[in-house]
């Protein structure tokens, strides 16, 4: 009797326990998270406390496609309501920022625009005591280049730039190298990238210089290249390369390996390559902008990110590759073994991350977009339709010319002998 009462009296506990403890050490905040018992996760619960959290589209675990919904989660655990925008460019994330115009407690740019924001003064120093689960993070994510010392950012993911392109629609002998994207046969089927810093990287590796020009010369030579490309190209994109590339509305098109490998998911005639010349590899981090109102629960929200089941839920669900070592360990060996999510040391080698330009290269870069962007507006938005249509009609002056040869030597063949 007594060994059931105190059987009986322990169900119940486990049932009246809110985020009960699944193991020593745990708290169960879902089905399928459980976060570290360490940390004090409720420190904000009945405060209304709400942070802003600014990101990229498509870039956390949502609860779609039975994902884990990580802000829900993250809700749930602690009681603090995130507010969750996103944005399209590192360039529109700093001009929102720089403007005043709006308020913001997490944000997650990328390596060079994270640099740019430390040089001016507009990003806060993180408190890493809130920040415990840093722990979990690769050593050699610690110290990047951007953020010397890491006073400022946590890594959120990195990955690398690549090509997308349609098998059924692109030739296997023109694959290998940025030349692609110059390619005349794909006239009007090439997507390009719609922000400067990815576009000129490119330009810059097709002529062997760094992605990082340190010369007006090497962006001048980048530019009229880019201004090649220009005839060529169906439009300049970021998150609309999805609907295009999955509807077989393009055939090309440079993109972030991550949402290379999602799109490759959802379309088996979608493939990817790292161009030879070598390519760009990145980093997106979090950090806290100067201002926000709720830099601790930022911190928090932070700190959550880093949790092992939430790193390698997020990492699963957008596809680019985790800097979590503790999140890494949960993954499926598929995941972490895949070449494009994790490539090989020999393409590690030949790629290069962005660093932050001087005040006069990022200025000559910015008027030098716009020059490409505005050149021959007119005789672009005519001249691709233009040769698409004598490209059929030559198509169609071909196959009567082989018809009517045809028939004719039909014809020829027909004829009686006429003997001696």
């Amino acid at each position: 009797m007594k060994r059931f009462v105190i059987l009986l009296l322990t169900a119940v506990l486990a049932l009246t326990m809110p985020l009960s403890a699944l193991a020593a050490g745990q708290i169960e905040v879902t089905e399928d998270i459980s976060v570290s018992d360490d940390y004090d996760w409720t420190r904000f619960k009945g405060q209304n406390v709400a942070i802003n959290v600014y990101n990229w589209g498509e870039y956390i675990s949502n609860g779609s496609d039975d994902s884990v919904d990580v802000v829900a989660a993250f809700e749930k655990l602690t009681g603090i309501k995130v507010n969750y925008t996103t944005f399209a460019t590192n360039e529109e994330l700093y001009a929102r920022l720089k403007s005043g115009g709006a308020n913001y407690d997490v944000v997650i740019p990328s390596d060079y625009a994270i640099a740019r924001m430390i040089h001016e003064g507009m990003l806060e120093e993180l408190d890493f005591d809130n920040i415990p689960n840093l722990k979990n993070i690769s050593e050699s994510f610690l110290d990047p280049i951007y953020d010397p010392g890491g006073k400022y950012s946590v890594p959120y993911t990195w990955g690398t730039v690549g090509v997308i392109y349609n098998t059924q629609m692109v030739d296997e002998e023109d694959l290998g190298s940025w030349d692609l994207l110059w390619n005349e046969k794909y006239l009007g089927e090439i997507l390009m990238f719609s922000n400067p810093r990815d576009a000129f990287a490119i330009a810059l590796k097709r002529f062997g210089y760094s992605m990082n020009p340190t010369r007006e010369e090497e962006l001048r030579d980048a530019t009229d290249s880019l201004k090649d490309q220009k005839l060529l190209v169906q439009a300049y994109v970021m998150d609309e390369i999805f609907d295009k590339m999955l509807g077989g509305e393009a055939a090309i098109a440079p993109y972030y390996a991550g949402d290379a490998i999602t799109m490759m998911a959802d379309n088996p005639d979608l493939s990817y390559f790292v161009p030879e010349e070598g390519t760009n590899r990145f980093v997106d981090a979090a950090v806290i902008p100067v201002g926000a109102k709720n830099k601790e629960a930022a911190e928090m929200f932070i700190n959550f990110l880093l949790e092992p089941e939430v790193g390698a839920a997020n990492a699963e669900y957008i596809g680019y590759s985790s800097p979590n070592d503790a999140a890494l360990e949960l993954m499926d060996p598929e995941v972490t073994g895949d070449p494009i999510a994790y490539p090989p040391d020999e393409v590690i080698e030949k790629t290069e991350f962005f660093i932050e330009l001087s005040p006069e290269m990022s200025l000559a870069m910015d008027k030098m977009w716009t020059e490409v962007l505005s050149s021959d507006e007119a005789y672009s938005k005519w001249l691709i339709p233009i040769m698409m249509l004598v490209a059929v009609a030559a198509s169609v002056s071909i196959n009567l010319l082989r018809s009517w040869r045809k028939r004719r030597d039909r014809e020829y063949a027909d004829r009686p002998v006429k003997k001696g």
